[in-house]
């Protein structure tokens, strides 16, 4: 209903008729983070895409997953997959600036991978796009490098848990199937 209420009418209209608040209406495709390297990243232009975003910190133990995360967008990104970090000090595990992290990436993992600035990806102050998936899935980040997998629909297709690294088949098999045949 909300996709056929969103191309028909416009949101305001949709929330009229759903009486649903326009946050439940959102989706990925609605919102841009600000990226690291200056500019911004369009959840928009990733559309009919799967996009695995993970919210990152430096100073984890799970920082080492930088490199599977890599290594999956290298092995997918021909095939459609964007791969979006968003570096997070929730944890208190993040760099003190949004340069300082991308000079640690850049020199410990040669990442070129999408990245955000510094977002909050829990509470009041997350970012929207983790507000929404908290609203509509019920996920929220409980440590560093949780991954929320978005469909090319721009549903969430899944979650996955710190421990889960890039590369777990449950998390390759998930994105080949939304993958077009190479």
């Amino acid at each position: 209903m909300f996709q056929i209420c969103r191309k028909i009418v416009s949101t305001l209209a949709c929330v009229a008729l759903t009486g649903l608040p326009m946050s439940a209406l959102a989706s990925p495709g609605d919102w841009t983070f600000d990226s690291i390297d200056g500019g911004t990243l369009s959840m928009d232009a990733w559309q009919g895409r799967p996009v695995l975003v993970v919210n990152t910190a430096s100073r984890c133990g799970f920082t080492p997953q930088y490199d599977g995360l890599q290594a999956l967008y290298d092995r997918y990104r021909d095939r459609g997959l964007v791969v979006l970090a968003v570096p997070s000090q929730d944890f208190r595990q993040e760099l003190a600036s949004d340069d300082d992290v991308a000079d640690f990436c850049e020199v410990n993992f040669g990442l070129d991978i999408p990245m955000t600035t510094i977002s909050h990806v829990r509470g009041e102050n997350a970012h929207p796009f983790y507000k929404w998936v908290a609203q509509t899935n019920g996920f929220t980040p409980r440590w560093n490098f949780n991954k929320i997998l978005i469909g090319p629909d721009g549903a969430v297709v899944d979650t996955f848990g710190s421990t889960t690294r890039p590369q777990a088949s449950k998390i390759t098999r998930t994105i080949e199937a939304l993958l077009p045949d190479s």
